[in-house]
């Protein structure tokens, strides 16, 4: 399924609009990350571990935005928009939300 952050796909004519369509993933931070992370904050660097976490959170949202936007009938996803925010006590979960309109496009 094709999902893009712009309205409209370029050659593509949208014949039915579905609706807003969404994804949320929440995920918690370990410990371990959480401590190297901060050793990498002092010395400088970029943190792997975070980083993977961010991908995997970020694809799933997405995931879950398309494969509603699936059972809707759709075969795109236009106007896309993620959102990342910290949750939780002390702010050690990560919340990625991800949302758009489920349209069907011409073939």
């Amino acid at each position: 399924m094709l999902a893009t952050t712009t309205p409209t796909i370029e050659g593509k004519r949208i014949t039915k609009y579905y609706g807003i369509v969404t994804g949320e993933t929440i995920i918690g931070a370990n410990l371990f990350r959480d401590f190297f992370a901060s050793i990498r904050d002092i010395v400088g660097g970029r943190s792997g571990s975070y980083e993977e976490v961010l991908r995997q959170a970020k694809d799933t949202a997405l995931r879950e935005m398309q494969d509603q936007a699936a059972l809707w009938g759709a075969n795109a996803v236009v106007g896309v928009d993620l959102d990342y925010e910290t949750v939780g006590e002390s702010g050690s979960m990560l919340m990625v939300t991800a949302s758009g309109t489920a349209v069907r496009i011409e073939d």
